[in-house]
Protein backbone atom coordinates (compact mmCIF):
# COMPACT_ATOMS: atom_id res chain seq x y z
CA UNK A 1 0.00 0.00 0.00
CA UNK A 2 1.05 3.55 -0.81
CA UNK A 3 1.88 6.16 2.08
CA UNK A 4 -0.95 8.05 -0.02
CA UNK A 5 -2.93 4.88 0.33
CA UNK A 6 -2.27 4.36 4.17
CA UNK A 7 -2.99 8.74 4.27
CA UNK A 8 -6.47 8.00 3.03
CA UNK A 9 -7.47 4.84 5.95
CA UNK A 10 -5.97 6.57 8.45
CA UNK A 11 -6.66 10.27 9.13
CA UNK A 12 -5.78 11.19 12.67
CA UNK A 13 -3.31 10.02 15.55
CA UNK A 14 -5.07 7.01 17.82
CA UNK A 15 -3.28 8.47 20.99
CA UNK A 16 -4.23 12.18 20.51
CA UNK A 17 -6.41 12.38 17.81
CA UNK A 18 -4.11 15.55 15.92
CA UNK A 19 -4.60 14.82 11.93
CA UNK A 20 -1.81 12.94 10.51
CA UNK A 21 0.66 14.43 8.34
CA UNK A 22 3.07 12.68 5.66
CA UNK A 23 6.47 11.92 6.91
CA UNK A 24 9.55 10.28 6.25
CA UNK A 25 10.51 8.53 9.70
CA UNK A 26 13.76 6.95 8.38
CA UNK A 27 16.94 6.47 6.55
CA UNK A 28 15.18 5.28 3.41
CA UNK A 29 12.84 8.44 3.36
CA UNK A 30 9.91 6.48 2.93
CA UNK A 31 6.22 8.87 3.68
CA UNK A 32 4.16 7.29 6.08
CA UNK A 33 1.23 8.86 7.81
CA UNK A 34 2.35 10.27 11.14
CA UNK A 35 1.27 12.06 14.06
CA UNK A 36 3.55 15.40 14.06
CA UNK A 37 3.52 15.47 17.68
CA UNK A 38 5.50 12.35 17.57
CA UNK A 39 2.67 10.22 19.40
CA UNK A 40 2.10 7.50 16.43
CA UNK A 41 3.71 6.77 13.10
CA UNK A 42 1.59 3.98 10.40
CA UNK A 43 4.45 1.73 9.41
CA UNK A 44 2.35 -0.83 7.30
CA UNK A 45 4.38 -3.60 8.21
CA UNK A 46 2.93 -6.88 6.57
CA UNK A 47 0.44 -8.95 8.43
CA UNK A 48 1.65 -12.58 9.30
CA UNK A 49 -1.00 -15.13 7.28
CA UNK A 50 -0.73 -18.81 8.19
CA UNK A 51 -1.31 -21.01 5.47
CA UNK A 52 -2.16 -24.89 5.81
CA UNK A 53 -1.24 -27.65 3.78
CA UNK A 54 -3.38 -30.03 5.00
CA UNK A 55 -3.23 -33.90 4.55
CA UNK A 56 -5.97 -35.91 5.41
CA UNK A 57 -5.99 -39.76 4.71
CA UNK A 58 -3.24 -39.22 1.92
CA UNK A 59 -4.92 -36.90 0.12
CA UNK A 60 -4.48 -33.19 0.10
CA UNK A 61 -7.63 -30.48 1.10
CA UNK A 62 -8.25 -27.68 -1.23
CA UNK A 63 -11.35 -25.04 -0.13
CA UNK A 64 -13.47 -22.47 -1.63
CA UNK A 65 -13.82 -19.47 0.32
CA UNK A 66 -16.93 -18.47 0.01
CA UNK A 67 -15.96 -14.99 -1.86
CA UNK A 68 -14.68 -16.39 -4.30
CA UNK A 69 -15.88 -17.82 -7.83
CA UNK A 70 -16.84 -21.57 -8.99
CA UNK A 71 -13.59 -23.50 -9.85
CA UNK A 72 -11.09 -21.71 -7.24
CA UNK A 73 -9.98 -23.58 -4.14
CA UNK A 74 -6.52 -23.10 -2.19
CA UNK A 75 -4.93 -24.03 1.38
CA UNK A 76 -6.59 -23.32 4.64
CA UNK A 77 -5.42 -19.82 5.82
CA UNK A 78 -5.78 -17.54 8.38
CA UNK A 79 -4.16 -14.67 10.39
CA UNK A 80 -2.38 -15.52 13.73
CA UNK A 81 -3.98 -14.14 16.96
CA UNK A 82 -2.24 -12.50 20.40
CA UNK A 83 -0.98 -15.14 22.60
CA UNK A 84 -0.48 -18.09 20.40
CA UNK A 85 2.33 -19.90 18.08
CA UNK A 86 1.86 -19.73 14.66
CA UNK A 87 1.47 -23.57 15.25
CA UNK A 88 -0.90 -23.50 17.31
CA UNK A 89 -2.41 -20.55 15.10
CA UNK A 90 -2.60 -22.89 11.90
CA UNK A 91 -4.27 -25.66 14.24
CA UNK A 92 -6.95 -23.33 15.14
CA UNK A 93 -7.54 -22.31 12.15
CA UNK A 94 -7.72 -25.86 11.01
CA UNK A 95 -10.17 -26.82 13.43
CA UNK A 96 -12.52 -23.67 12.55
CA UNK A 97 -13.00 -23.80 9.19
CA UNK A 98 -13.05 -27.90 8.68
CA UNK A 99 -13.60 -29.38 11.76
CA UNK A 100 -10.41 -31.14 11.65
CA UNK A 101 -7.60 -32.21 14.36
CA UNK A 102 -4.40 -30.93 13.62
CA UNK A 103 -1.89 -33.61 14.19
CA UNK A 104 1.56 -33.49 12.79
CA UNK A 105 2.83 -29.67 11.95
CA UNK A 106 5.95 -29.17 10.12
CA UNK A 107 7.14 -25.52 8.33
CA UNK A 108 7.10 -25.31 4.83
CA UNK A 109 8.70 -21.96 4.17
CA UNK A 110 7.34 -18.23 4.37
CA UNK A 111 6.20 -16.35 1.31
CA UNK A 112 5.78 -12.70 0.28
CA UNK A 113 2.43 -11.94 -0.67
CA UNK A 114 3.13 -8.25 -1.52
CA UNK A 115 -0.58 -8.01 -3.45
CA UNK A 116 -2.22 -7.72 0.01
CA UNK A 117 0.88 -6.71 1.81
CA UNK A 118 0.95 -10.38 3.52
CA UNK A 119 4.22 -12.27 5.06
CA UNK A 120 2.64 -15.94 4.80
CA UNK A 121 3.87 -18.85 6.71
CA UNK A 122 3.23 -22.37 5.41
CA UNK A 123 3.31 -25.22 7.09
CA UNK A 124 2.54 -29.02 5.91
CA UNK A 125 -0.49 -30.54 8.41
CA UNK A 126 -1.20 -34.37 8.89
CA UNK A 127 -4.94 -33.92 9.86
CA UNK A 128 -7.56 -36.39 11.81
CA UNK A 129 -11.42 -36.24 11.62
CA UNK A 130 -14.41 -35.29 9.24
CA UNK A 131 -14.31 -32.53 7.19
CA UNK A 132 -17.41 -30.38 8.56
CA UNK A 133 -17.09 -26.29 6.44
CA UNK A 134 -17.69 -23.28 8.38
CA UNK A 135 -19.58 -20.56 6.72
CA UNK A 136 -16.31 -18.96 5.36
CA UNK A 137 -15.56 -22.15 2.78
CA UNK A 138 -18.53 -23.34 0.02
CA UNK A 139 -16.66 -26.84 -0.59
CA UNK A 140 -13.50 -28.92 -0.90
CA UNK A 141 -11.53 -31.37 -2.84
CA UNK A 142 -8.90 -34.05 -1.61
CA UNK A 143 -6.82 -34.07 -3.96
CA UNK A 144 -3.85 -36.24 -4.86
CA UNK A 145 -0.42 -34.96 -4.01
CA UNK A 146 0.65 -35.77 -7.69
CA UNK A 147 -1.93 -33.49 -9.46
CA UNK A 148 -1.92 -31.25 -7.68
CA UNK A 149 -1.46 -28.00 -9.59
CA UNK A 150 0.16 -25.10 -8.33
CA UNK A 151 -0.73 -21.69 -8.66
CA UNK A 152 1.49 -18.58 -9.49
CA UNK A 153 0.56 -16.63 -5.96
CA UNK A 154 1.73 -16.93 -2.21
CA UNK A 155 0.38 -20.24 -1.36
CA UNK A 156 0.91 -21.81 -4.34
CA UNK A 157 4.90 -21.87 -4.13
CA UNK A 158 4.52 -23.14 -1.08
CA UNK A 159 2.37 -25.99 -2.61
CA UNK A 160 5.19 -26.13 -5.01
CA UNK A 161 7.89 -26.18 -2.33
CA UNK A 162 5.87 -29.35 -0.47
CA UNK A 163 5.80 -31.21 -3.77
CA UNK A 164 9.14 -30.84 -4.73
CA UNK A 165 10.30 -31.71 -1.35
CA UNK A 166 8.68 -35.01 -2.21
CA UNK A 167 10.43 -35.61 -5.08
CA UNK A 168 6.61 -34.82 -7.45
CA UNK A 169 6.61 -32.84 -10.33
CA UNK A 170 5.64 -29.36 -10.58
CA UNK A 171 3.47 -27.86 -13.22
CA UNK A 172 2.20 -24.31 -12.21
CA UNK A 173 -0.70 -22.90 -13.58
CA UNK A 174 -2.10 -19.42 -13.85
CA UNK A 175 -5.65 -19.38 -12.18
CA UNK A 176 -5.77 -20.24 -8.41
CA UNK A 177 -6.45 -23.80 -7.59
CA UNK A 178 -7.93 -24.47 -11.31
CA UNK A 179 -7.01 -28.22 -12.47
CA UNK A 180 -8.93 -30.73 -14.32
CA UNK A 181 -7.95 -33.44 -12.39
CA UNK A 182 -9.32 -32.72 -9.14
CA UNK A 183 -12.17 -34.54 -7.84
CA UNK A 184 -14.56 -32.90 -5.55
CA UNK A 185 -14.76 -34.65 -2.16
CA UNK A 186 -18.53 -33.80 -1.41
Amino acid sequence: MSAEAAASEFKFCPVCAAPLVLRADDDAGKLRPACPHGHWTHWDNPLPVLAAIVELDGRILLARNAAWSEGKFALITGFMERDETPEQGIARELKEETDLDAGEITLVGVYEFMRKNELIIAYHVKASGVVRLSPELLEYRLVEPADLLPWRAGTGYAVADWMRLRGLAVTFVDTLGAAPTLQSAQ
